[in-house]
């Protein structure tokens, strides 16, 4: 059996069992490619250059028990491995925090904030952090500023140290354990936030998949906004003059238009549309 041979023959596996994706890949194909070169040891960019290779007996059924592990588990293929990519870049997960996904990240790496950046953009605050990504993204970025990376969980605050360590940012990037805005130590200049935003309605029918993320960091109460009405209640005095703040929300426009029809929002485009980022400026915020 060839190694496309293999990674199609999971993939059949994994679309008969409806397993659900989202943390990483979209289809069955791309998650059984990640799943078996993962445990084979090769690249998951090697794909092309190994597809003819012959794989043994004995290393397909470590490929096969690993894609029937996701199956049984129905856990992300990301707990499985113990790694998730986000723009390129990869970063240790585990079931302490949620599997790194956020269109924020396809924003720092376009460079579609920087027009409301300038050369006093020296601080960086990237709450509900979790595993630490958008710190560590914003980070490799902005090469000037210093960054906090905040977060009411301490489990995901020991992931997220573990990712600043592993990229080498222990001096230019702090994590502060902080409920909110509560912990932080501003003024900042930029707020990165993708935060529980999930209203209670699709929390009760997600699939087996995301409810093996830690609830904290997806449920956002009975439109979502429970966690957002705070965080723009407070965020205006920990930002400077010119500060913006780059929010995700993910399928809730219409609830967080509902919930703040005064607000003056720039929506940002992402690979997903132009609904599920957006940026408000300190004076949006004030003025609403």
């Amino acid at each position: 059996m060839t190694l496309i041979d293999l990674i199609q023959r999971c993939a059949d596996r994994l679309a008969r069992a409806g397993v659900a994706f989202g943390h990483g890949t979209t289809n069955a194909f791309d998650e059984a490619a990640w799943l078996v070169l993962w445990k084979l040891g090769l690249p998951l960019d090697a794909l092309d250059a190994h597809a003819q290779d012959a794989i043994d007996d004995a290393r397909r059924q470590q490929a096969e028990s690993l894609v029937e592990q996701r199956i049984a588990t129905r856990k992300p293929a990301a707990y499985l491995t113990g790694e998730a990519w986000l723009q390129g870049v990869p970063f240790h997960v585990d079931e302490r925090t949620i599997v790194p996904r956020s269109f924020i990240a396809e924003l720092l790496a376009d460079g579609s904030i920087d027009p409301w950046l300038s050369d006093r953009t020296r601080r960086v605050l990237d709450l509900c952090t979790g595993n630490g990504s958008l710190a560590v993204l914003a980070a490799m970025a902005y090469p000037d500023v210093e960054v906090d990376g905040a977060d009411i969980s301490q489990d995901a605050l020991a992931v997220a140290r573990r990712n600043v360590e592993r990229h080498g940012l222990q001096d230019r990037i702090r994590l502060l354990h902080s409920d909110g805005l509560q912990g932080v130590q501003g003024p900042y200049d930029l707020v990165l936030c993708n935060p529980p935003y999930v209203n209670s309605a699709s929390m009760a029918v997600l699939p087996a998949e995301f409810r093996a993320e830690p609830g904290i960091a997806l449920a956002g109460g009975t439109d979502g906004m429970d966690f957002i009405r705070g965080l723009l209640a407070g965020a205006p005095k920990h930002m400077t003059d010119d500060a913006v703040l780059v929010l995700e929300i993910g399928n809730e426009r219409e609830h967080f238009e509902r919930a703040f029809p005064r607000l003056e929002a720039v929506w940002l485009e992402t690979s997903a549309g132009a609904d599920q980022v957006l940026l408000l400026t300190r004076q949006a915020l004030e003025q609403a």
